[in-house]
């Protein structure tokens, strides 16, 4: 299986959501099936296959999370961030400030699905490439 330390230095290269899609056929070739993010501190937890699930540390110090969602200004964000306009923290501030909690990634349908705090989803994508 899997470790954190593969992953770690998979994700240390991408500097811009422009590198996402690089990063995710590479731990998707470690045998990653799908992972969690949680914006408050971005914590991480990776699933394999078998019910393996790994869980990073925290990131950053815990961001609040707007009760509100602005599912229109969070998509205006995810377009910058997807176009290299900003680093991975901004984009979760960015994140917070529009009331997202957590995203999910599935990789073997290569789907990325955004949720607020009540659990709704608010955008699912899918992930190029």
């Amino acid at each position: 299986m899997f470790s954190l330390e593969q992953i770690e230095q998979a994700h240390q290269k991408v500097r811009t959501g422009a590198d996402f899609p690089e990063y995710i056929q590479e731990i998707k070739s470690f045998g990653v099936i799908a992972f969690e993010t949680w914006v408050k501190d971005s914590h991480t937890v990776y699933f394999g296959d078998e019910d393996y699930s790994i869980s990073s540390k925290a990131q950053y110090a815990d961001l609040d999370i707007a009760i509100e969602s602005d599912a229109e200004s969070f998509k205006k964000y995810l377009k910058a961030h997807q176009q290299g306009q900003t680093d991975y923290f901004q984009f979760c501030k960015d994140c917070a400030e529009t009331g997202i909690e957590k995203w999910v990634m599935c990789l073997n349908t290569m789907t990325c699905t955004y949720f607020n705090l009540a659990g709704d989803e608010i955008l699912s994508e899918k992930v190029p490439y």
